[in-house]
């Protein structure tokens, strides 16, 4: 399964539709996570409109991404990885460690919230931060995550930059 990952989009400040960028890889997604911060739901509708879409809520979502269905947690299986999402896992000190204690079952935690992409994986265990898209604050380019899962088997998880064009909101430059 093709997986991409997305979270702090920040609609409508920072996405006011899906960036081209993006969607070239929704395009061919099996299914979408996003971690948070998407800030209006309708952004979730728009994402479901390329693959099934599994969403945490963020400390900036309202009531309306809640009633989509983005739970503050949520556990889940993608073909056959045990995975966990949350927006906010906490200061990066002992983070790999904090999440392996609030969830036990899973082997993929996939989280948002700092905007900064964070890949850090020890014994069969991973973390995983997409960055942001939109809102890339101090990185140097947006950016989104890409998880490919066989049989249970996370082949490969990396994020890849992606451009930001007309569709974003004003400049955080």
């Amino acid at each position: 399964m093709r997986v991409v990952v997305l979270s702090d989009t920040h609609a409508p400040r920072f996405w006011k539709r899906c960036p081209a960028s993006v969607a070239e890889h929704l395009r061919s997604a099996d299914l979408i996570l996003h971690g948070g911060d998407v800030c209006v739901a309708p952004v979730l509708d728009e994402l479901a409109q390329y693959a099934p879409v599994v969403a945490v809520c963020g400390n900036n979502d309202g009531p309306d991404v809640v009633a989509w269905g983005a739970p503050e947690t949520v556990e889940f299986d993608i073909d056959g990885l045990p995975v966990a999402m949350i927006h906010d896992s906490g200061q990066k000190t002992g983070r790999l460690a904090r999440m392996r204690r609030r969830f036990p079952d899973a082997r993929l935690v996939v989280f948002g919230h700092s905007h900064i992409p964070w890949d850090e994986e020890e014994a069969g265990f991973r973390v995983f931060n997409p960055g942001s898209p939109t809102d890339k604050r101090r990185q140097p380019t947006g950016t989104i995550g890409l998880l490919d899962v066989v049989d249970g088997v996370l082949l490969d998880a990396r994020t890849v930059p992606v451009a930001q064009d007309a569709s974003r909101g004003p400049s955080t430059s």
